[in-house]
């Protein structure tokens, strides 16, 4: 088991599988030393435990819990083409977009649910850039859309 697997499971926590693309792409592409993620939407074992907008049929302290499966979703992606999240040497930059109602502006808040565990999970390795951008809508309804973008060590092989 790695380091970094070793911190989620002492967080309860393990890589679920990388979610299938519902569209033309990859859900994550390695370029030199770094990883981009594709948007990842909340999935639990495929399906999107909750839909609607933040601040109306969904509440930011859920939505924040959403934030963070993202987050672990883009770990099971950046992992799916690294060989092994070790090698990871600094979360570079977060971007999450929260589906708002109309009143919302609370984006900063929900994205820390994804913060806050990729500092739980790296250290300092994990404290990164990061917009929060609130939207009308996201693909299935979803609440949260998160990527990652991701420095590696060892980037030649």
């Amino acid at each position: 088991m790695s380091a970094v697997e070793s911190r989620l499971a002492a967080l309860g926590l393990k890589l679920p599988d990388v979610a299938t693309p519902a569209g033309a792409y990859v859900p994550a592409l390695r370029s030199g030393s770094y990883v981009y993620t594709a948007g990842q939407l909340p999935l639990v074992d495929g399906k999107l435990p909750l839909t609607g907008k933040v601040g109306a049929e969904v509440t930011p302290e859920e939505a924040k819990d959403l934030a963070r499966t993202c987050a672990l979703n883009g770990l099971a992606a950046v992992n799916s083409v690294t060989g092994g999240l070790d090698r990871v040497v600094r979360i570079v930059k977060v971007t999450g977009f929260v589906a708002s109602a109309t009143d919302f502006t609370g984006q900063p808040g929900v994205l820390n649910g994804a913060s806050e565990l990729l500092g739980e999970v790296f250290g300092d390795k994990g404290v990164h850039a990061r917009s929060a951008v609130g939207v009308a809508v996201l693909p299935l309804d979803a609440p949260v859309e998160v990527e990652l973008l991701v420095e590696l060590a060892d980037w030649r092989d």
